[in-house]
């Protein structure tokens, strides 16, 4: 059928990177459903996506995007009739970016009338955060945590998570205003990695103190850092390359981002009692779809009982996704972004 969305068709800015244009989706298979879209969310792999630094993107010209709110308008002949009309949270693998996008019946959760801007909150990032922190490895009452990136929309989530759990949290950002609403959700400490060495910060602030969790969404040159701070039984989790977003010299930058990153034995590993998770979530969805849509649930559970609350870094119209685009990639927001239709 023909629909409309926000197409990928080069690398750079994104007001020279996306065009809105018609769009000619496929026939549904029998598990998938059709969604007319109300909303969908920006996140940071979006951003690496249109620099072309993320290996998984389909090849332009594109239409990105894994998650959106809307209503379901047409189904699959093995798919439960009563989904019909309902208004859904759903993921997408690519896609989301459509006024119109296809996705399987098991990747989605009805959700009634929450709005729209709190729901994309609860998708992508806050799955991928409890994905981290409830299903993969608990995090424990005491443990010291360190998160990355905290006032964004995955640190947010992570946060408060964390807490929950009786943790005591460090949030790294990039501003104080941002390390002001870090501790406002919840945070004991913020670092604000612009005024100095993070790992300094942390010992001066901590002294003899070692991390027992790090969720790490930048790697690179970070990644060595967080590594010389855990515990024994400590965990890091790399769910992201942000580093390597910012360089300007092609393959010599990617290089440069692996080289700071190194080379570890799994023996050290194991001879240390430390351990290293990578985390793709578009891995997750391909493979055991099933736990994204229990994590997605789960969340949605935490929002309901008010356990959760969603952090809104912006709404903006879909006239002005190069505008939104712009802003999560120059580090300017905070919270979720949400472009509605």
């Amino acid at each position: 059928m023909q629909s409309e969305g926000i197409v990928l068709i080069g690398k750079g800015r994104a007001e020279k990177a996306f065009q809105r244009r018609s769009i000619e989706l496929p026939e549904l298979k029998d598990d998938e459903v059709l969604i007319e879209s109300e909303a969908f969310g920006l996140n940071y792999a979006d951003v690496m996506a249109r620099n072309g630094l993320y290996r998984d993107a389909p090849p332009k010209p594109c239409v990105l995007g894994y998650e959106l709110v809307g209503k379901v308008v047409q189904i699959g002949k093995n798919v439960d009739e009563a989904l019909l009309d309902k208004r859904v949270l759903a993921f997408t693998r690519f896609g989301g970016y459509g006024k119109h996008a296809i996705t399987k019946s098991n990747a989605l959760t009805v959700i009634h009338e929450i709005p729209a801007e709190e729901a994309m909150a609860l998708c992508t990032q806050a799955v991928t955060a409890y994905y981290m922190a409830e299903y993969v490895s608990t995090i424990r009452k005491g443990e010291m945590v360190l998160i990355h990136a905290a006032a964004g929309g995955v640190g947010t989530i992570l946060i408060q998570l964390a807490k929950m759990k009786g943790a005591f949290v460090i949030a790294k950002v990039g501003s104080d205003e941002k390390g002001e609403l870090a501790k406002k959700i919840g945070a004991d400490l913020f670092i604000n990695y612009k005024k100095g060495d993070y790992i300094t910060q942390i010992q001066h602030a901590l002294p003899g103190k070692k991390m027992d969790v790090i969720f790490n969404p930048v790697a690179g040159s970070t990644y060595k850092k967080d590594f010389s701070i855990l515990a024994a039984g400590a965990r890091i989790f790399l769910y992201g390359g942000s580093e390597m977003a910012g360089g300007k010299y092609g393959i010599l930058s990617t290089l440069n981002f692996l080289r700071k990153m190194g080379v570890l034995l799994p023996v050290a590993l194991m001879m240390s009692s430390k351990n290293i998770l990578g985390v793709n979530m578009l891995r997750i969805a391909d493979d055991k779809p099933e736990v994204l849509q229990t994590c997605l649930e789960a969340v949605v559970d935490l929002y309901e009982k008010k356990k959760l609350i969603p952090q809104i870094g912006g709404i903006f119209s879909v006239d002005e996704m190069a505008i939104a685009h712009n802003q999560l990639e120059d580090g300017q927001t905070s919270g979720k972004l949400t472009i509605k239709w």
